[in-house]
């Protein structure tokens, strides 16, 4: 069956789909979180549980395009600590997705959201100084990177909706623009490609859903390259603004029924 039918996709929803898509590719290259927009978008289109496996392909081509732009920002020391209890919370996130109705994991998932958002602008205006991505390797930061890791993780696997919960991590873990969009962008691809078998399994991507993403994987494209230009032009301090905005309009959107 043609994928185009399968969900009897309008001339309008595809348009919605589409920017969605463009949205990603700009939120990978320019504003972290900001593709908890697309996330809506797609369940609103698309029935929720499928819409998921849907835009997972979408959201790995804006990845390889991250990547490919910001490689050389990437601190490697944060992403190891990182990965462990990612793992835990994508395969916590799988046993959810087993019982879990749309609803509650749409709820869970906008708490916690706007939970962090809190978190993480108090955090930054207690604190007496600028924290150093390095301090990680701290006990209590790799505290918090295995609490953040397994929030993200199981966040991402439930809804792919991780974006936040890490843009609120690195934040708090004094990441500046380049070295978070870099050290983010080689996050998402190990993780969301690692979530590919378990979004098989779960009969979230088969055939016909990536038909419908080799169409929407081609406005993915003009989305990074506008968020390239743009990153360039926005300074610090409105990029942290813009990244928790985004994950608040995220959170908001989630818990709206």
């Amino acid at each position: 069956m043609d994928t185009m039918t399968l969900w009897h996709i309008t001339g309008w929803e595809f348009a919605a789909l589409a920017f969605a898509a463009l949205l990603v590719g700009f939120s990978k290259t320019a504003v972290s979180g900001a593709n908890t927009v697309s996330l809506a978008v797609f369940a609103a289109v698309l029935p929720a549980r499928a819409s998921t496996g849907v835009l997972l392909p979408v959201l790995i081509a804006g990845d390889v395009l991250a990547v490919l732009t910001y490689r050389r920002h990437a601190h490697w020391p944060t992403l190891w600590r990182l990965f462990p209890a990612v793992a835990g919370g994508v395969v916590a996130g799988t046993v959810f997705l087993m019982w879990a109705d749309d609803g509650i994991v749409r709820t869970s998932i906008g708490a916690i959201l706007l939970l962090m958002a809190a978190v993480t602008v108090w955090r930054r205006r207690a604190a007496d100084a600028e924290r150093d991505p390095d301090a990680v390797v701290t006990r209590g930061g790799r505290i918090q990177a295995r609490s953040y890791g397994v929030l993200g993780g199981f966040t991402t696997m439930v809804a792919n909706a991780g974006g936040p919960v890490m843009s609120m991590y690195l934040l708090a873990a004094g990441f500046r623009k380049l070295g978070f969009l870099g050290t983010s962008a080689f996050f998402f691809l190990i993780v969301n490609v690692s979530k590919v078998p378990f979004s098989v399994g779960l009969g979230l991507i088969d055939g016909r859903s990536l038909l419908l993403d080799a169409a929407l994987v081609a406005f993915v494209v003009p989305g990074a390259l506008i968020g390239k230009w743009a990153v360039n032009r926005i300074n610090q301090r409105l990029f942290e603004q813009l990244v928790i905005a985004a994950t608040v309009v995220g959170g908001v959107q989630l818990l709206l029924p």
